[in-house]
């Protein structure tokens, strides 16, 4: 009984916080421009690791939503750097788990992990950067040495390439001019080159043909050079804000809210059941840290549901430096995202993002147990404290609430198995 209590507890505690940050999180969604991320990310460089970094940062996304997101990313121009701090600092930090951890790991974990997944995410990009630099830079001259030098007046000429557009006619190939040939200069200035806008066609050709430039084209037909833009419809403000609630409800809270609730259940577990000297003994030291991210590299999990069992660690005696690594490594090294980065960036960039993800979260784990013995930062759960914050009334209908959307959510999933299974036996 005090199991399913101290559950309940947790859950009306993080309630609040939760809708607010799917709130924020849906807002996020519905009103960054759908193009913003390709034009800012894809150039090479430090610069734009680091917006990167802080883009994906606040971003509505899980460890589950940021992969797709991250191979549509790279696959749409972005580099190898960039993709990799998005990739991190998505997952590992967020609006929705930057509240959470408000309210239960206190303020200066709220402030200190957004901090830290952010230098992480920039650390892994530049190393995966790096990585990607020197291994270009060996393939090239691997290939230098492998590749005859020719010379200038080799006789061996290169095959004529030829570029047509949607509106050029077809002309003769033009040769390549090396400076053994013995074409003249005349010859060189008969070749004209036709542009896609060009409204001349060819002297050789007497029928008059239309190009896709002329004045008197098809309405209905779109032409490359065309400066016409299609008309898109203006959404409203209350249509804006119906869309952000919906992603909210729906898709975020579908891929957060089973990890959600397995995590404040570990954290009603180790509450109710685990005594405070059983993880004390080895709670604090590099020892507690290398355990914590062995635990979590096989766990599939997002930023906001690892909050609640980095609580419950921490109520057991953990230290928060080993809670914070723990929130840092679990999130971005599961198995799943590991596969995608060796499979769009390549195996050595694994090692890569490896070295930067578990480097990172080490140095601010000890800077973490530094700060709070030095300087008596509190970092507990705030328990018996939510009156202080909130108001109960105000925890307990944001609880029914949040209970009676996951609640929906569920029925769906069950009603749509339901319904394939009866399309396949039929």
């Amino acid at each position: 009984m005090d199991l399913l209590s101290n559950f309940w507890h947790l859950f009306l505690l993080s309630a609040p916080w939760l809708m607010l940050g799917l709130f924020i999180a849906g807002l996020l969604n519905v009103y960054l421009p759908a193009n913003f991320l390709n034009r800012h990310l894809g150039k090479e460089g430090l610069w734009t690791t680091v917006k990167a970094a802080f883009i994906g940062a606040p971003m509505p996304l899980c460890s589950c939503g940021v992969i797709p997101a991250a191979i549509g990313l790279r696959r749409a121009g972005a580099s190898k750097s960039a993709t990799t701090a998005f990739l991190v600092s998505t997952p590992e930090t967020g609006v929705d788990s930057v509240s959470v951890s408000y309210v239960l790991l206190g303020p200066f974990m709220a402030v200190i992990r957004p901090i830290a997944a952010v230098c992480s995410a920039i650390v892994a990009g530049v190393l995966v950067g790096k990585d990607s630099e020197l291994h270009q830079q060996q393939s090239t001259t691997a290939n230098k040495e492998n590749t005859k030098t020719t010379s200038c007046c080799s006789s061996k000429q290169p095959e004529p390439m030829t570029t047509s557009s949607c509106c050029s006619k077809e002309a003769p190939a033009k040769p390549a001019q090396s400076c053994c040939s013995k074409q003249t200069t005349k010859e060189l200035e008969a070749v004209k080159t036709t542009s896609c806008c060009s409204n001349k066609g060819s002297q050789a050709t007497p029928e008059p043909q239309q190009s896709c430039a002329t004045e008197q084209a098809v309405p209905s037909q779109k032409s490359c050079c065309s400066s016409g833009q299609p008309t898109k419809a203006v959404e409203s403000r209350f249509g804006k804000l119906k869309r952000a609630v919906s992603f909210s409800c729906n898709k975020l809270l579908e891929d957060t809210m089973i990890w959600l609730m397995i995590g404040l259940f570990f954290a009603a577990l180790v509450q109710t059941y685990v005594p405070e000297s059983y993880l004390s003994q080895w709670g604090s030291g590099i020892l507690a840290m290398l355990v914590v991210i062995l635990i979590s590299i096989p766990m599939y999990i997002c930023a906001t549901a690892s909050t609640p069992i980095a609580a419950g660690l921490l109520l057991s005696g953990v230290s928060p430096g080993a809670v914070l690594v723990f929130m840092l490594a679990g999130p971005a090294t599961n198995i799943a995202t590991l596969g995608v980065v060796g499979k769009e960036l390549g195996k050595r960039a694994v090692v890569a993002y490896l070295i930067g993800v578990i480097a990172t979260a080490l140095a601010f784990g000890f800077l973490t147990d530094y700060l709070v013995t030095q300087y008596g930062f509190v970092v507990a759960p705030m328990i018996g404290e939510e009156h202080e914050v909130l108001p109960h009334w105000l925890s307990f209908i944001s609880g029914i609430v949040l209970a009676t959307l996951m609640l929906r959510l569920v029925l769906k999933m069950v009603l749509k198995k339901s319904s394939q299974t009866g399309k396949s036996i039929a």
